[in-house]
């Protein structure tokens, strides 16, 4: 399913709302989202929502054989997946250009930073070292996916607990968490990715774009920082031309967001341990809170609401006063009446399936009325014994018209030259049973 795209009047609204600096969600040009981070029962499972984006973030491990070149250093490997529950514009089982570019600055984020010791995940050199794989899932797409995928993933690393182990000559022993307590990886530090969208060519900027901001931005600056102000990573996508004065500024921005959400992860990480070690509930089911059905709950934007009166009597003012139109009743018959002009009466229009049923019917009745004309019954006048009823078989049609006290009249319709001929021939016939009846 394609994406739906934003109409023209949606898109000037978005970029006059820009100009104006005002962002729909009520933010500043500058704000974050609110951050919510929430841990799962398993170690290094957590869910991070960055308003409506929401990702979920899982840590695996596992004892494999290293590579050829690296035989002291263990392997990372992250992977994030575009599932068509977070958005229907995601096709399941294809790679898109938004995800290859996601997973490789994810990875130029995480891996090349050298955010974790490799190193300490060295079991037996050249033999055995530990694979540590990072999977995250959009679950909720709003905007600014990279960001949200970049705290999931650290805060899924600084949580889970990897299994101890113990070598004895060449055999390896692993041990469960109740025999002996998992062992946390070594973090050297925690890089956080902020995103910068650019609207009108660079004049306008804005920190963490949602979902309609990012339809509408001319161009995107991802820096990925550290809270010692260390840039990790960054990329600059769109084709736009920026200059170092806005690089910096930027850089200068995301130094002071990465220290905020980084002081957040440590705080959230804090109270997971402290609730653990207390042998408190924990988990997703208890990070969602029971007064509400769904996980989701509306930001309300801040409106100043205290000059409305004033605006609203100064719209009015202005306004044009209403036509003084008053409408005249029509009576078209006693009892009823007619209000305005309304539309034409189609109570009496027939349906083109009525008509063609009537149509057919008036073409029995022609053919009806012309058989029993030709079976037709001449009568003459009822007081004269001399015009017998005589029943003919001729093609001559006659119309007879009764009125009261008054003798028929007989209306010839057709006449045709064989019943000229024919009329003589009868004439004879009544004399002779007229002489009959007189002898």
């Amino acid at each position: 399913m394609k994406e739906t795209p934003l109409s023209n009047c949606e898109r000037r609204f978005l970029l006059r709302a820009i100009e104006e600096k005002k962002r729909l969600d009520g933010r500043q040009t500058y704000d974050y989202r609110n951050i919510r981070i929430s841990f799962g029962t398993d170690y290094g499972c957590c869910m991070v929502e960055l308003g409506k984006t929401r990702v979920l973030g899982q840590v695996s491990c596992e004892l494999v054989s290293p590579k050829l070149n690296r035989a002291t250093e263990g392997i990372l490997f992250f992977n994030l997946e575009l599932s068509q529950m977070a958005a229907p514009a995601f096709e399941p089982g294809r790679q898109s250009d938004l995800l290859v570019k996601l997973n490789r600055l994810l990875e130029r984020c995480l891996r090349n930073s050298k955010c974790i010791d490799t190193e300490s995940l060295c079991v037996v050199a050249g033999e055995k070292v530990w694979q540590i794989r990072v999977d995250l899932h959009l679950l909720n797409h709003d905007g600014n996916i990279i960001d949200a995928a970049s705290i999931a993933a650290i805060v899924a690393l600084c949580h889970f607990r990897r299994p101890d182990v113990s070598v004895q000559g060449d055999e390896i022993t692993l041990y469960t968490p109740e025999e002996r307590d998992p062992v946390p990886l070594s973090i050297h530090h925690m890089p956080i990715c902020v995103s910068f969208a650019f609207f009108q060519q660079g004049t306008y900027l804005l920190v963490d774009p949602n979902e309609r901001e990012e339809r509408v931005m001319d161009g995107l600056l991802v820096i990925a920082m550290n809270k010692h102000r260390e840039i990790c990573t960054i990329q600059s996508s769109g084709g736009i031309m920026l200059l170092k004065d806005q690089v910096l500024r930027c850089s200068k921005i995301a130094g002071v967001k990465v220290a905020e959400i980084t002081e957040l992860i440590l705080k959230a990480l804090e109270n997971d341990q402290k609730v653990r070690k207390e042998g408190g509930k924990f988990g997703f089911a208890e990070s969602i809170a029971n007064q509400r059905i769904t996980a989701f709950k509306m930001e309300k934007a801040p409106i100043d609401t205290s000059d409305v009166e004033e605006k609203a009597e100064e719209i009015i003012a202005e306004a044009e006063p209403p036509s003084e139109v008053v409408s005249t009743p029509v009576l078209w018959t006693p009892g009823t009446a007619q209000i305005g002009e309304g539309v034409e009466n189609s109570w009496g229009d027939l349906e083109d399936s009525e008509k063609e049923d009537d149509e057919g019917g008036g073409d029995e009745a022609i053919i009806l009325d012309s058989i029993k004309m030709d079976t037709g019954v001449e009568v003459s006048d009822i007081g004269s014994q001399d015009a017998p009823i005589i029943v003919s078989d001729s093609e001559e049609e006659e119309m007879i018209i009764l009125e009261p006290d008054k003798n028929p009249k007989k209306i010839r319709t057709q006449t045709t030259s064989a019943k000229q001929e024919k009329a003589p021939s009868k004439k004879p016939v009544k004399r002779r049973k007229k002489k009959r009846a007189a002898n």
